[in-house]
């Protein structure tokens, strides 16, 4: 839930707070629930993530000569797929637009 999406939430229940609906205080019940539960999730992902970021900067502090080979393998790897589907695209092209010009 974004932080505009939350205000808006916040400022919904404060608004219906004084209506007295069975549906309406129903609806407002759902709403906190939801929002609570949203708080509790957000809070998990990130103590999650920290909990990651850890793991990664632990291995890497014990292995940085393999972090670094790793880092230059997959950036070897993106960079090589990277030219050879440009390379595919512009070939592609030029054969279209030969076949275009010999009609």
């Amino acid at each position: 839930m974004t932080s505009r999406n939350l205000l808006r939430t916040r400022a919904l229940i404060a608004v219906t707070a004084d209506a007295t609906g069975e549906k309406v205080v129903e609806a407002r019940n759902r709403l906190a629930a939801t929002l609570e539960k949203g708080k509790e999730a957000y809070g998990w992902m990130r103590d999650k993530a920290a909990e990651g970021a850890r793991a990664a900067d632990m291995t890497v502090r014990k292995h940085p000569y393999e972090a670094i080979e790793i880092g230059v393998g997959a950036g070897a790897v993106l960079g090589v797929n990277y030219i050879l589907t440009v390379t595919a695209l512009i070939a592609n092209a030029m054969w279209a637009a030969s076949r275009s010009t010999l009609r």
